[in-house]
């Protein structure tokens, strides 16, 4: 999948997610609170390798590792794109940065 797929997907599933929580809540998420459910979502994904390593005890959990891994990559494109991030150029820039860091 390519990063922009990946940015119309997120975009339109947070739209329907906002649908959900008007109806609860009577106002969609700020993107404040995005933040700390994609905080909350990369702790279990810790908690999940830790398990997966032998180093925490293994509870059931009703979400696998990869779900999880995958539902935070989902939440930082949210994040980019209400913060008017564009996701390729900002992932080519680190990674540049990386490799240049490490030459």
């Amino acid at each position: 999948m390519e990063i922009n797929e990946l940015t119309t997907r997120a975009r339109k599933i947070r739209t329907a997610y906002h649908e959900l929580e008007i109806k609860q809540d009577g106002r969609p998420w700020t993107t404040e609170q995005d933040a700390l459910a994609f905080l909350t979502d990369a702790g279990l994904v810790g908690r999940l390798v830790m398990a997966q390593q032998g180093s925490w005890p293994a509870a059931q959990s009703e979400f696998s590792l990869d779900y999880k891994i995958a539902e935070s990559i989902w939440w930082l494109s949210v994040l980019a794109d209400a913060n008017d991030i564009d996701m390729t150029a900002a992932l080519e820039n680190f990674l540049q940065s990386r490799e240049q860091h490490l030459r």
